[in-house]
């Protein structure tokens, strides 16, 4: 019986690390749907990337009063869950506060004692966090896509980062030989009086309980990241690393084009050779991108990363002047969609099944897709680098060249500049004859 508890402490952590790595390898397979894309290149602006925009949260701070809390929570939240690792040494081997018996008492003082001013600034900025999107109600938290879900899932983060910091406080207030160190219990030692009335047997169970549900409350909240906009904590790193390093708004040429245009420029090109061998059974590349599988892996992992924090909607010209379109939305479809084809996958043994759905359509319309302005302004607020802009035009780009579905005024402008060399309905003979105008 004396190492009841050890045991049952190393199953549910097995169990909690189990699922979530089984979870992650889902998500990977997923990613790894995609088309394939190098971004081998430009390594020391990557990291430099990543080192600023991710790790110094850099463009969270455009805007002051939530990038400020953000910071606090995310410093707070990482730092103090450095303290996981003495739970866990604790609940393996049946030790308690194994830090304590082999640092300098005054080192782990200052460690816990930071780590408890931490959990109050944690736990205000929360409190902040959840009066802004529940009494304030600021705009782009109420869009038609942040209904349901979406918006339960956002307070239940903030819930579950309230409970852990209580815990964590309430464990370090009961442990009587931890307050009697009196090193390092700055915030815990005003708690500990509320519990004077009761014995130290009873002490000794409020801190187990503390202890443990602690430690299960993480587990489950690494379990339910999964599942929820908090996939970033673990994916803005590599998605600022992986995003694009290329002039905003560049669009990418296909290979098949290119080759066709260079064959065509071609002098010495015989327009009646027979084709390369095998090259007749090759089925043609799809233009453009109408599901998540032809879209790239970069793009993918975007989706997932997204915070649905609506900096990009908020900035969007289409969507503030009324227009269908809300570039936050489109990486949730994305995602959404994605996540249905890995579940399809799963049902089918590692197969997918045509379910006779795909992204646009079923997800995305033309109407959202053609009011985008191109602008960049998405792109250029997301605090974490994702790209709505690239899937828009990758789905635009089906829409024209597989489907021939462009809006009329695109079709004629494209004509005209097939015809005349300019968008223009004009002559090229007549392009300046303004000049003549009074």
């Amino acid at each position: 019986m004396e190492y009841l508890p050890n045991i049952i402490f190393a199953i549910i952590f097995i169990l909690g690390i189990g699922y979530f790595t089984r979870n992650i390898k889902k998500l990977i397979r997923n990613i790894k749907l995609g088309q394939d894309v190098d971004a081998s290149d430009n390594k020391s602006e990557r990291w430099s990337n990543m080192v600023r925009i991710a790790l110094g949260q850099s463009k969270m701070v455009k805007r002051p009063v939530s990038g400020f809390l953000h910071i606090i929570v995310y410093v707070g939240f990482i730092i103090i869950n450095i303290e996981v690792l003495e739970i866990i040494i604790d609940g393996l081997f049946g030790t308690h506060r194994i830090g304590a018996e082999y640092l300098p008492n005054s080192l782990y003082g200052f460690l816990i004692g930071s780590f408890e001013v931490l959990a109050i600034l944690v736990l205000v900025s929360v409190i902040v966090f959840w009066i802004r999107r529940n009494v304030i109600k600021i705009k782009r938290f109420l869009s038609a896509e942040m209904k349901g879900w979406p918006k339960s899932d956002g307070n239940i983060i903030l819930y579950f980062e309230v409970v852990l910091m209580c815990l964590f406080l309430v464990m370090n207030a009961t442990d009587t030989s931890f307050q009697s160190m009196a090193s390092g219990n700055v915030v815990s030692q005003f708690i500990a009086p509320w519990f004077e009335g009761f014995s130290a047997e009873m002490l000794h169970t409020f801190e187990r309980v503390a202890w443990w549900l602690h430690i299960v409350g993480i587990l489950i909240f690494l379990n339910y990241l999964y599942f929820s906009k908090h996939l970033h904590i673990l994916l803005a790193f590599p998605n600022v690393y992986l995003g694009s390093v290329e002039p905003k708004g560049k669009f990418n040429n296909l290979e098949a084009v290119t080759n066709e245009v260079k064959l065509m420029m071609d002098p010495n090109a015989d327009p009646f050779a027979a084709p390369a061998e095998g090259a007749e059974d090759e089925v043609p590349a799809k233009f453009g991108a109408s599901d998540v599988m032809d879209l790239n892996q970069i793009q993918l992992l975007n989706s997932y990363t997204c915070t649905e924090c609506g900096r990009c909607t908020s900035a969007c010209p289409a969507n503030l002047t009324g227009k269908k379109l809300s570039p936050r939305k489109i990486m949730m479809d994305t995602r959404d969609r994605l996540e249905e084809v890995g579940k399809n996958i799963d049902a089918n043994n590692g197969e997918f099944k045509d379910d006779g759905k795909q992204l646009l359509g079923d997800y995305i319309t033309n109407e959202e897709l053609w009011a985008c302005t191109t602008c960049n302004a998405c792109v250029e607020e997301c605090p974490v680098s994702i790209n709505p802009l690239s899937i828009i035009l990758e789905m635009r780009r089906y829409l024209v060249m597989e489907q021939s579905a462009a809006p009329m005024e695109l079709n004629n402008m494209m004509t005209n500049i097939e015809n005349n060399g300019a968008p223009w309905p004009y002559n090229q003979m007549d392009r300046l004859n303004w000049k003549d105008e009074h």
